[in-house]
């Protein structure tokens, strides 16, 4: 038995370690889809840390139904938020989207044709869309309430995000993590600026 554990005790107590910090401290997923263009691509894999605090601009991985998506968080529980003509207002203060100014530059110019070269369906939507962020009716003009224990998360690429604005607020049970690290691909690794 000493030998054993002599030979094995740091490897398993590494594992062990290792196991119960992914149950309870942390998780990878992978990102599915071009909702967080450009800030996330496609493909790229994440580790979300379970225990953060959640904040305002945030990026983090919420439970939809049967799946896991990466969006941004932009109402706190208890905000108002409002868009008019792609300016944020929380709580009645203009905040800044930096994040976006890419693609809303891109909108303006050519309305993201060119961005959206590889999607027929997203220059279409694009094409269609009179702001970067509207509601799913197409208005520019929007304002929402985050109800008390939800949050209210938006795709960084507005045109093609499937988000708080169709499918509603999220309950904070619903927020797996924030996520903190990109893994793959490799020349990407490294951490995640989100402001």
């Amino acid at each position: 038995m000493k030998n054993f554990i002599k030979e094995w005790g740091l490897f398993l107590l590494f594992m062990s370690l290792f196991i119960l910090s992914y149950i309870f401290v942390w998780v990878n997923v992978k990102v599915d889809g071009h909702s967080m263009d450009p800030t996330l691509a496609d493909g790229e894999r994440l580790f979300v840390v379970k225990v953060a605090k959640i904040d305002r601009f945030d990026i983090v991985v919420a439970q939809e139904d049967d799946k896991k998506i990466v969006k941004r968080v932009i109402g706190m529980p208890g905000d108002t938020i409002s868009y008019d003509n792609d300016v944020l207002t929380v709580n009645g203060e203009v905040v800044e989207e930096t994040y976006l100014n890419t693609y809303k530059a891109a909108f303006a110019k050519d309305k993201l044709q060119a961005t959206y070269s590889y999607n027929k369906l997203f220059q279409e939507l694009a094409m269609s869309a009179n702001a970067f962020t509207t509601d799913t009716q197409g208005n520019t003009s929007f304002s929402i309430t985050v109800p008390e224990g939800q949050y209210f998360l938006l795709g960084d690429d507005r045109i093609v995000s499937q988000d708080s604005r169709a499918v509603g607020t999220f309950a904070a049970d619903d927020i797996i993590g924030e996520v903190k690290f990109r893994f793959w691909p490799l020349a990407d690794f490294g951490t995640i600026h989100d402001k």
